[in-house]
């Protein structure tokens, strides 16, 4: 049908409109306008009238019932009490009809936005659809599922040549390990949409491929010697993937190579199968599927990048793999306003607060600020900086929750684009909070790289006056290039090595991967360290083998050569120490100066420390000099650490490694043990000819709570020439520093058998002089023979600089250092050049013994003009003083001029020594090395009702009589009597050939207290009759009857022993 120009006549179909296909329910017909003057039906009228009739009468009819209660002479009461119950149920009613409608209104508008939009999803688009920035590759996935076979047959080789093997060397016990099918299945990659972005540079492309693969690929491995089979069926990945095609060359192929990352881990789900056996392996039993995920997502996302070269001989090969960083990016999170309250009370009746933190996040880089409890409007105060890869994409993005016991609250998120801190210099900004409610205050500082040190004292200058925490600001950064080595030396037996690189500047270290079986290792790895002061640090490189038991090589390379070097660049060999004649290494180090570029920010105006006593210094000059400082400034982590006390205790099923009469007879081991942690070594005594030797020592060493840390345990067996190797084993303490005790067997590493008992326990320094008695005591009742005198507190030492020293020859300002001395122990500080008021800014840890009787010397000298001055400090007074600090100026004797430090002391208190708090009553007890091995876990929760008894003794016999000629080898035999069995019956040690044996051991029974007091304790002293026989020879016995002595406080005195046969004293 025709339609007339003027519209009047209309096809009866009328086509759908927008609304429509968009799922909306369509509208109304329009009502046909009959034309003016004509009035409208008579039915609608009527219905009108019938509408008025009806609620008349409704309202009729709710009078009948106070009629018919007046009536029969009902009270008015009932009549409005049912009247009550009538509106409260009509309310309650119309409460549920608007909550019905409103989810109903919910349901139509999510049912007409999802069909409005879902035709607009990426993956739907038609290839025909496109966006400015965002662009269809539809014949890209053509080719991609064409080269998918024969990327399968490569992925084979690959895996099978290349990965199995290194996989087979990476674990002794994986040396079966194979791939026994490798299948990437018939679904490709897609790529969705490809993004280009606009670079800066001329000799590169950058493009975003946004990627998903919902894959049916297939990868089974078998480990033949655990008969465990291992796999993937199917995997997941959907993200933005960046390939970057650089350098842009001249002749073909163009491009010189492609690197490709995730600039935000991606999705990654994996389907695996047989996880369970695989992690039953000895080896990977620490390891779990979602530690195996994270570590492949980390794995594609920056700093990490895939490079392939396309192009022979290319130049700067680990520039382009591992490229300097765009900037820094330096975040001061200030606080928060107008947080939701999460925290409920009653049962939600009442309504709390909330106890927010936040988390800060770019790319890999996550930080986790401090909790506010109870505050809507935290201020944080804390700074933060992170390495910029990537601009545009990266983005800073930070998080707000609540600390809760269980689960913690979400308050709201924000995001940024670091592209717009690069474009402002400085962003200082309250940011609204997404999914939740509030703003939070950050502060963003773009820092630029600069590629000389003209301006590092200014930038230190700056730094000085900020108040940063956790850590100071930095002022440069340093990447290291590790790139190859030659020529380390083998390992025992001509063995090759598996060497590891580990770098470490200050108290952060980083570690390479290792290379297995090789003397010539290559490693291409990047490594980045923030600075605080390249003038005074140092980069420490050790290789070791990934034992980490032998060093292959050390180099230690104070950073101060890198800013005399070109754009502070060094690319060479480095030549190893404690290494073989042509060992060496070869590294690039790149140092760049931070440097804040804003018009808006004015550095300060005051001087640097070595600047103060500077002879060019006009007089007279209109700047006043700024106020000396009261008090020191030390950094966040003065006054943290942590002391670790180590106790060996014991050792089982060593192996021998004695041989007499050219190895006919075999003998047993002299075992002792190395200990490294911290820096610090450690060795305890021999043991002679015991493979199950006891030595119940004591170690002690400063911790500090830097992740990666651990406790290497090595046992050897004496011998004339060269000791021998009897296993190994390591403790993270990261654990032992978050749980604050260890105490646990130790299986023996690269032996056939052994194990160990190590008890380890974190003191944490305490600034109370209250518990210092009961701490000394304590000591000295858990103190083991073979050990050194246990520390009983901590003394921290802040040295922050000096003034007024004396001058060299009456004008020339001398090159003073300064050594901390706490008795056998001294730290010596940096060398400050031709001043006489020297900016140390350096700290020292003491372990104390004696706190009433020790003092800190210090003395400050000059190089080549002697001591300057010198200071000697009693302990006493910190103990007499405010929290156990003396923060101030402190004159020197023996010279002229000042020091300010900061000196605090922290009374380390046991939680776990086996001694209870009325342990001051004790005139002598034991030690809590405990003979039997079950005993060893601490205290122990008892199952009984009752209070829980632990006896205590301390066993040590004088004057044993002497059968015969010979000396006896005596032990002690305990028996809790009536029960005489197994579970009762405990035994000491036995001691060779003396009649004053000591053996310092500690037994415990648990059973109620109540049932004590019906018990006795049968003490025997033994000796073995000869070397043949099993007979033992009673030296004498004494029993306790328990309840004539008063457990709940203990006690510990001599007992004479009485002859089993005539009941004599002997």
């Amino acid at each position: 049908m025709e339609r007339s120009p003027g519209g009047g006549s209309s096809s009866p179909e009328q086509p759908p409109t927008p609304a429509d296909a968009a799922g909306q329910p369509p509208a109304a017909p329009p009502e046909p306008d009959l034309g003016p003057g004509i009035p409208p039906a008579g039915p609608g009228a009527a219905s009108e009238a019938l509408a008025v009739l009806t609620s008349f009468g409704r309202r009729l009819l709710v009078l009948v019932p106070v009629y018919l209660a007046g009536a029969a002479g009902v009270s008015v009461g009932f009549v409005l009490f049912g009247l009550a119950l009538y509106l409260g149920w009509r309310r309650v009613r119309d409460q549920k009809e608007r909550s019905l409608r409103a989810a109903r209104q919910l349901l139509d508008d999510e049912e007409r936005i999802t069909a409005k939009t879902l035709y607009m999803s990426h993956r739907e688009l038609p290839a025909w659809v496109s966006f400015p920035d965002v662009e269809k590759a539809e014949w890209l996935n053509k080719i991609v599922a064409q080269v998918w076979p024969f990327l399968g047959q490569y992925m084979e080789k690959l895996l099978t040549e290349t990965v199995a093997p290194a996989v087979r060397g990476s674990n002794p016990h994986l040396q079966t390990f194979t791939f026994t099918r490798v299948e990437l299945g018939e679904k490709p990659l897609r790529i969705v949409g490809v993004k280009v972005h606009p670079s800066q540079r001329k000799d590169q492309i950058l493009l975003d491929m946004n990627v998903s693969y919902v894959g049916d690929l297939q990868i089974d491995v078998e480990v033949k010697k655990y008969f465990c089979k291992a796999g993937v069926k199917g995997m997941q990945l959907h993200g933005v993937l960046r390939v970057i095609l650089e350098p842009l060359t001249g002749d073909l192929p163009i491009v010189g190579a492609v690197s490709m990352f995730f600039i935000k881990r991606p999705t990654l789900d994996i389907n695996w199968t047989g996880m369970t056996n695989l992690l039953d392996i000895p080896g990977l039993s620490s390891l779990s599927d979602t530690m195996i995920m994270d570590s492949i997502a980390a794995f594609l996302v920056l700093p990490n990048r895939l490079l392939v070269p396309l192009v022979p001989d290319l130049q700067d090969v680990a520039q382009l793999r591992s490229p300097l960083p765009r900037g820094i990016i330096r975040i001061h999170l200030l606080a928060a306003r107008g947080l939701s309250s999460k925290d409920k009370y009653v049962k939600g009746l009442i309504e709390g607060k909330s106890d927010p933190y936040a988390l800060v996040r770019v790319g890999t880089q996550t930080f986790c600020s401090r909790v506010i409890n109870e505050e809507l409007n935290p201020q944080w105060g804390e700074t933060y900086e992170v390495i910029v890869h990537e601009v545009p994409g990266q983005e800073v993005e930070v998080e707000v929750f609540d600390k809760d016991p269980d689960k913690d609250d979400f308050l709201g998120r924000m995001k940024l684009d670091v592209g717009k801190v690069l474009q402002a210099g400085v962003l200082d900004d309250w940011y609204p909070l997404q999914g939740g409610q509030g703003q939070v205050h950050l502060r963003l500082e773009w820092l630029s790289l600069l590629p000389n040190a003209e301006k590092l004292e200014q930038v230190l200058q700056w730094n000085r006056g900020i108040s940063s925490q956790p850590d100071p600001p930095s002022a440069a950064i340093l990447v290291v290039y590790l790139d190859r080595a030659q020529d380390l030396p083998l390992k025992k037996g001509n063995k090759e090595p598996n060497p590891v690189v580990q770098l470490s500047v200050q108290d952060v270290t980083q570690e390479s991967k290792a290379t297995y079986s090789t003397n010539c290792p290559v490693w291409e790895e990047a490594f980045r360290f923030f600075l605080q002061d390249p003038r005074s640090q140092e980069l420490d490189v050790q290789v070791k083998d990934d034992s980490r038991a032998l060093t292959l090589g050390a180099l230690t390379l104070p950073l101060a050569r890198l800013l005399t070097a070109p754009e502070l660049t060094l690319d060479q060999w480095f030549q190893l120490s404690s290494s073989g004649p042509n060992s060496r290494l070869y590294m690039k180090l790149v140092m760049r100066i931070l440097y804040l570029d804003s018009s808006e920010i004015c550095f300060p105006t005051v001087p640097s420390a070595w600047d103060l006593d500077n002879e060019s210094s006009q007089i007279g000059s209109s700047v006043d000099a700024p106020p000396r400082p009261c008090h020191t400034t030390p950094d966040s982590h003065f006054g943290t650490e942590n002391v670790l006390r180590i106790h060996v205790l014991e050792a089982q099923d060593l192996i021998a490694k004695d041989r007499f009469l050219g190895g006919l007879v075999k003998g047993k081991s002299d075992p002792y043990v190395k200990l490294k942690v911290a820096g610090r070594s450690f060795r305890s005594h021999v043991v002679r000819e015991d493979l199950n030797p006891r030595w119940n020592e004591v170690f002690e060493v400063v911790v500090t709570s830097v992740p990666g840390q651990e406790l290497e345990v090595d046992i050897f067996d004496k011998d004339l020439d060269k000791d021998d190797f009897l296993g190994r084993c390591k403790v993270g303490l990261s654990m032992v520093l978050n749980s604050g005790f260890f105490d646990e067997w130790l299986t023996l590493e690269d032996v056939p058998s052994g194990r160990l008992h190590l008890r380890l326990e974190r003191l944490t320094p305490r600034p109370t002089a209250a518990e210092l008695e009961e701490v000394l005591q304590v000591n000295s009742l858990i103190q083991t023979q073979k050990s050194s005198e246990l520390a009983a507190a901590l003394l921290s030492v802040y040295l922050e600089r000096a003034e007024g020293l004396p001058l060299r020859k009456g004008t020339k300002p001398p090159s003073p250092y300064a050594t901390l001395t706490v008795g056998e122990t001294s730290h010596k500080t940096k060398t400050v050049s031709q001043t006489a008021a020297p900016v140390w800014d350096e700290s020292a840890s003491f372990l104390i013994r004696k706190p009433h009787a020790e003092s800190l010397e210090l003395q400050v000298r000059g190089e080549g003009s002697g001591t300057l001055g010198s200071l000697s400090l009693p302990l006493s007074e910190l103990l007499e003083s405010d929290r156990l600090c003396l923060d101030h100026w402190f004159a020197l004797t023996n010279g002229q001029g000042q020091v300010l430090l900061r000196a605090q002391l922290g009374i380390l208190v046991s939680q776990h020594s086996g001694v209870e708090a009325h342990s001051h009553s004790y005139s002598r007890s034991s030690s809590s090395l405990s003979e039997e091995p079950e005993l060893l876990g601490g205290p122990s929760h008892s199952t009984s009702s009752g209070p829980e008894v632990r006896h205590r003794l301390t066993l040590g016999d004088r004057a044993l009589r002497q059968n015969g000629r010979d000396l006896p080898d005596p032990y002690v035999s305990l028996l809790l009597l009536p029960d005489k069995n197994r579970g009762t019956k405990r035994k000491t040690s036995q001691k060779k050939r003396t009649l004053n044996p000591e053996f310092n051991e500690r037994f415990e029974w648990e059973l109620p207290l109540d049932g004590s007091l019906r018990r006795k304790l049968d003490v025997s002293v033994k000796s073995n009759s000869s070397f043949m026989s099993r007979e033992r020879e009673l030296l004498g016995k004494v029993q306790l009857d328990l309840a004539e002595i008063d457990l709940s406080q203990g006690a510990a005195q001599w007992y004479d022993l009485m002859d089993d046969k005539d009941k004599g004293s002997s």
